[in-house]
């Protein structure tokens, strides 16, 4: 769908390269640098295949000493005994090649849930969430993304879930996956197209049960990523209920923390409730929220929060859905996504020629129901940038009818 742009890479550090005036050292000239450029490229070139430590194994540096003090390796079935006796009683237990729609043979050294992970890092639809909306469309450089909101989710469910003592690995793949099913523009893009699907979209759903369905994940990652959201039931493993809690606790913190940045509110704003619990910046509001869940487990053995902590993260939340999300910007902002995203989604079901084809859209006739679906799977897919340039190229969309922040022709 989405075609990435090369760019050439220089094959040395980018310290090596500052130009003269960043040094104290006279210019050199352009002999002397074509030289050096030669040579580092040649230094470069050299460590190609490594260094040959002896015939059985070639290191990485020519002084490397790293060893293990064994050649003992454990294998995931050692793995998964160790980690049964080091479990809370009622964290998920990782078994063979995992609880899966297919079934699979395990991998010699990773659990199902490490696969899960690791498939989901690679996934198209996670390196996507770095072109998607997490509050501010076309974020600048420090602001979150959807991708970035996913890796701060994922440290603060693995947080809780190592001193809890549950399923680690459960909960950051569950984690990294949870907003996989987010269309372009936000939660704006739920909105625009649940009027296509009998059944709505809801992006943690979608996410589990469309987008992350090829990956053929373990049926309790799913699980979690489809109950992540408080509107919906609750999942079905501890882990889940911690992620649940990460996603709240990380995009209140963080979306605050943008905010301020960007100059939409101000720390002194804070609710007082907010402010003389958690103090004003991020690091201090994670530690206190992550150690309310730690306490809140100590002290009942349930997955939850101390009652002042959670009052606290409520008033915060409150705080960021007046001033951040609901402002008159926000909502100007989501209502430009929805026009052009159903625009394109009606542009794509007229024409379902448009749309690559495979497993994952079926060939459709125009106008039919799966058409639709189609579009919407497809349209769903798109990251805010995409979804613009197609809306300005295929439907002559204009620049102020587009949700503001960027030239969408660069």
């Amino acid at each position: 769908m989405q075609r990435g742009v090369a760019c050439a890479v220089t094959p040395f550090p980018y310290a090596d390269v500052m130009s003269s005036h960043e040094s104290n050292t006279p210019p050199l000239s352009e002999h002397q640098h074509a030289h050096e450029h030669t040579e580092r490229a040649r230094t470069w070139a050299s460590t190609m295949s490594g260094h040959a430590a002896n015939s059985d194994i070639r290191v990485a540096h020519s002084d490397s000493w790293a060893g293990l003090g064994t050649t003992h390796i454990a294998d995931r079935s050692e793995r998964d005994t160790h980690a049964e006796q080091d479990l809370a009683p009622h964290a998920t237990r990782a078994v063979g090649a995992g609880n899966r729609l297919l079934p699979e043979d395990p991998d010699p050294y990773r659990s199902c849930f490490e696969r899960d992970r690791d498939r989901i890092l690679h996934a198209t639809s996670f390196r996507r969430l770095a072109g998607k909306t997490q509050v501010f469309v076309f974020p600048d450089d420090h602001q979150r993304t959807r991708l970035t909101h996913a890796l701060e989710v994922a440290q603060v469910a693995v947080s809780v879930a190592r001193a809890l003592r549950l399923n680690v690995a459960l909960a950051e793949a569950i984690a990294l996956g949870h907003d996989c099913g987010h269309g372009p523009g936000g939660h704006a893009s739920e909105d625009a197209l649940s009027q296509y699907l009998p059944e709505g979209y809801d992006h943690a759903v979608w996410g589990a049960d469309v987008v992350l369905t090829p990956l053929n994940l373990c049926l309790e990652t799913l699980d979690g990523v489809r109950n992540h959201s408080w509107s919906r039931p609750a999942p079905r493993t501890a882990e889940g209920e911690v992620v649940s809690w990460a996603d709240r606790i990380a995009y209140v913190c963080h979306d605050f923390e943008d905010a301020v940045a960007a100059g939409i509110v101000s720390p002194r704003q804070l609710p007082s409730a907010v402010a003389n619990l958690c103090g004003t910046e991020r690091r201090s509001q994670l530690h206190v929220f992550i150690n309310a869940m730690i306490e809140a487990a100590a002290s009942t053995g349930s997955i939850g929060m101390t009652p002042d902590a959670a009052d606290a993260l409520a008033a915060f939340r409150q705080f960021n859905y007046e001033q951040v999300y609901l402002r008159p910007a926000s909502v100007e902002q989501g209502q430009s996504v929805i026009t052009m995203l159903r625009a394109l989604v009606e542009h794509y079901a007229d024409r379902p020629h448009l749309l690559p084809t495979g497993d994952d859209l079926p060939v459709a006739d125009a106008g039919s129901e799966q058409a639709l679906r189609n579009a919407v799977t497809y349209v769903g897919g798109m990251t805010d940038r995409f979804a613009c340039r197609q809306a300005v190229t295929l439907l002559g969309f204009n620049s102020d009818s587009l949700p503001q922040g960027i030239d969408t022709l660069r």
